[in-house]
């Protein structure tokens, strides 16, 4: 750095919030440094695994030698560009670390911890050590403070139950992934950190299941979910990625599963990522055009996995020639992959997918920067969708 006198205060870097969802956005600037200086930002953790992920950008102060992520480009590193939340969405395993990782957390119930720092010059996070300025370290949470976690053991439902803070009744979304099995917490206690009961349940790969991909247990989670007294039994909704989707409209698509049949008004939310059209062509049939729901399709243009583009046709052509075009809304996101997660997930476009006993890498598609865009659109249009669908309706 430019030569400094022994008054001159220390570079200074501020990240807020310190502590708090990982849908908020976070602000980082950096001051006390000399005018058009070369500097570099960089990002660091670990996952529960003890996996280290990192982003950098590199950024030259402005004439009062400062440096504001909401304001300033990236002029190289992980991502280029003003990007506010780039040292977030744009982070990837460091050198060395294991091929095909995917960031998942696992424990929603602990943060993840990321280590923000101030470098001197245009450098790798590899020359970290002997050019760090200043320090800051922000926390991100999947589940806010006041959130109920609920281990659900009912019928043959292997299941975590999210409540939001207070007494309720809340309106309520099941939660469907993919054929990578287990019990996936994170969008669940996400969504119910924004005041929405989420019932994510397991259908495979978990222990405590004693049958394995049970097509009916969508249809039993609903049942539970009906019955729970703080949730609104007729203000429930369906959330499915992947496998989950084909979950997701066989269970709203069945006449005895209709969770708008309490009240006429209530119009629960349903999203599609994914519909397998394989599936759709097995056995385990379903009638789209027997949906009588409002369906938001969130298609990835780059979807490397499934041919997202023609089910997305598909689903539109069923429901027009079933006059229910008004029910259909698609989400059309170009450079965007297969998984589509919550905001400034960092993007995956190939990972490890298995199911026991085989091990693969599954190609998802989609590119850094639009997939991260893509991922923070959908999940404002989940909001106000979810906003429209079931708690408006529920507070008018």
């Amino acid at each position: 750095m430019q030569s400094r006198t022994s008054t001159s205060p220390a570079p200074v870097l501020t990240v807020t919030p310190a502590r708090g969802l990982v849908d908020d956005p976070i602000c980082i600037k950096a001051g006390f440094m000399p005018p058009n200086h070369p500097v570099t930002l960089c990002a660091q953790m670990r996952s529960e695994n003890g996996d280290l992920w990192e982003a950098f950008g590199h950024y030259n102060t402005s004439a009062d030698g400062t440096v504001n992520l909401a304001r300033d480009h990236s002029v190289g590193g992980s991502y280029l560009g003003c990007e506010p939340m780039g040292l977030f969405w744009a982070l990837q395993p460091g050198p060395g670390e294991r091929d095909g990782l995917r960031l998942r957390k696992k424990n929603v119930k602990i943060p993840l911890i990321v280590d923000i720092s101030l470098l001197e010059g245009h450098v790798t996070p590899r020359e970290r050590e002997n050019s760090e300025l200043a320090v800051a370290t922000t926390e991100r949470w999947y589940m806010a403070p006041g959130v109920q976690r609920i281990d659900i053991r009912q019928n043959g439902v292997v299941g975590t139950l999210f409540l939001p803070p207070g007494p309720g009744r809340f309106p309520a979304v099941l939660d469907l992934w993919g054929m990578g099995g287990g019990l996936v917490e994170y969008r669940s206690s996400l969504a119910a950190s924004r005041g929405f009961a989420s019932f994510s349940i397991a259908y495979m790969e978990h222990k405590d299941l004693t049958v394995q991909l049970d097509i009916d247990s969508s249809d039993k989670a609903i049942n539970i979910l009906r019955e729970h007294p703080q949730i609104c039994g007729d203000r429930i909704g369906i959330i499915g990625l992947c496998y989950g989707v084909y979950l997701t409209l066989r269970t709203a698509t069945l006449s005895d599963v209709n969770v708008r049949r309490t009240v006429v008004y209530s119009i629960p939310y349903l999203k599609v990522w994914k519909l397998l059209l394989e599936l759709a062509k097995s056995n385990m049939y379903m009638n789209i055009e027997n949906l009588a729901c409002p369906l938001l399709y969130i298609l990835g243009e780059d979807d490397q996995n499934f041919p997202s583009t023609e089910n997305a046709n598909l689903i539109e052509d069923i429901l027009k020639t079933a006059g229910k075009s008004h029910l259909y809304t698609c989400l059309s996101y170009p450079g965007a992959g297969h998984l589509i997660e919550p905001p400034y997930t960092p993007h995956s476009r190939m990972s490890v997918w298995r199911i026991k006993p085989e091990k693969m890498l599954a190609l998802w598609g989609g590119h850094t920067a639009p997939h991260a865009a893509a991922q923070e659109d959908a999940w404002k249009e989940i909001l106000k969708f979810l906003d429209k669908n079931l708690r408006a309706k529920l507070i008018s």
